[in-house]
């Protein structure tokens, strides 16, 4: 999620679609023809001048282009930020076309907040491309309510310029916990202010982080049937002893408490991070918004993975937004999302920008002719050596994906904890910490039936 995510929500909903959303009611112009207002999310801040700008030409290359639509921008970075996300949505002020991350699919969908586009995926030119599982996310009894953006998987990203500084080799990354260990170490060992291994403990990243890598080593979050907690478990505690061990006995994860999705973020750019967990936009965000060095990340697949967390976000369309807005926030997206070597698809606009292009950060279009052409393209205009994610790249196409867990959000919140209790203090019990979530889990769960 922004992040990708990202990264994500806890979403305050309200009753019914008349609560929600705004929208402008089309005029016209002075000539006489129909004119409409659409607001979008996910303008680049201010703080990146040069993005900023490409996304302001690509909204005057829309309007040109559409004559009589106006598009103003919202932005909000990250584009879904859990301390407005809820607010916006209850007091109708959500954008025209706004992100929603998949764990806030059903809620959104089920209470109304999402207008059904059906009618209008054909202004997507490629929704035939679009890898039919993900489509499938965003539809509920055959009718379509969003225009999927973003699916990734979850693998390890590290910096190749920090383990070559540790004598490690950066062409053979880990491929288990131990040698992740002591690469830490090692990384570490470079001097003040190096962290070997940084990880999240609040924001309802610790507990996304959680989820991650409880998946990864074959446990679970949730039964089957989704009614109780699954985490206080043995793959459970081996996540938390791990980061406890790491933390306190191997002194590799440095001793600042890293809380929201920018903190380690802004670590990760700083250089002297050396791993985390994250998906392959982890790079694009580290470079683009954290002034990281393009030429010093690589992606691997995650450390003896049984599962790998997938996740991913999409558009939706505000369910007061007129047929005049609705079609031109899909016109939009189209041009701006869904369009080869256009918007965020024009990767010879990134090297010119200075980013880092050949990141595979989205299996969106899978290996349908727009996913292989978006490809071509992303290789052809490559700003750093697209070996660097060749093996993340193996090993997605090998573990078996794993979706986020119902009432997510919740779940990541509780999970927090456990994951601050580990990393702040050294006494901290496993089992307690475990145990008291899954307590608030499985009464969580129940009130939500």
């Amino acid at each position: 999620m922004q992040r990708s995510t990202g990264l994500l929500l806890a979403t305050a909903l309200c009753l019914s679609a008349a609560a929600c959303g705004s929208s402008e009611s089309p005029s016209s112009t002075a000539g006489g023809a129909p004119s409409v207002t659409i607001t979008v999310a996910c303008q680049p801040a201010k703080s990146a001048p040069k993005e900023r700008q490409a996304w302001d030409d690509d909204v005057a290359a829309f309007m040109k282009a559409h004559p009589g639509v106006t598009v103003k921008s919202t932005d909000q970075q990250p584009c879904f930020d859990p301390k407005t996300f809820g607010p916006k949505l209850a007091g109708g002020q959500m954008e025209t076309v706004f992100v929603v991350p998949v764990t806030n699919y059903d809620d959104v969908i089920s209470q109304g907040q999402a207008l059904d586009v059906s009618q209008y995926t054909s202004l997507i030119k490629n929704w035939n491309d679009l890898r039919p599982d993900v489509r499938e996310l965003v539809t509920r009894d055959g009718k379509v309510y969003g225009v999927p953006n973003v699916h990734y998987s979850v693998g390890l990203v590290y910096n190749r310029k920090l383990f070559t500084q540790a004598g490690l080799d950066p062409d053979a990354p880990p491929t288990t916990w131990a040698e992740v260990r002591e690469a830490a170490k090692k990384i570490a060992g470079l001097g003040p202010g190096h962290v070997g291994y940084g990880e999240y403990s609040g924001g309802n990243t610790g507990g996304w982080h959680f989820t991650q890598a409880i998946y990864g080593r074959g446990g679970a979050v949730l039964t089957d049937d989704g009614k109780k907690a699954a985490f206080n478990s043995p793959e459970g505690k081996a996540v938390l002893q791990n980061l406890h061990d790491m933390r306190w006995v191997d002194n590799s994860m440095g001793n600042k408490l890293l809380v929201g999705w920018e903190s380690l973020m802004m670590a990760m750019g700083s250089g002297k991070v050396g791993m985390m967990l994250g998906a392959p936009d982890v790079v694009t965000d580290v470079v683009n918004k954290f002034k990281g060095n393009v030429s010093d990340y690589g992606i691997t697949g995650f450390p003896e993975a049984k599962a790998s967390l997938s996740g991913g976000e999409a558009f939706m369309i505000n369910p007061k937004a007129t047929p005049e807005q609705a079609k031109a926030g899909m016109e939009w997206l189209d041009f701006r999302y869904n369009t080869v070597g256009k918007g965020r698809f024009d990767f010879a606009r990134g090297k010119t920008l200075g980013n880092p292009v050949g990141v595979p950060d989205n299996d969106v279009y899978g290996d349908s002719p727009t996913g292989k052409a978006i490809q071509a393209d992303r290789e052809k205009n490559a700003t750093l050596p697209v070996a660097n994610y060749g093996p993340y790249v193996r090993a997605a196409a090998t573990i078996a994906p794993k979706a986020e867990p119902k009432h997510a959000q919740e779940l990541y919140a509780i999970l927090d904890v456990a994951m601050s209790g580990v990393l702040s203090r050294q006494d901290a019990n496993i089992d307690e910490l475990l145990g008291d979530a899954q307590t608030k889990a499985d009464a969580m769960l129940a009130a939500k039936g």
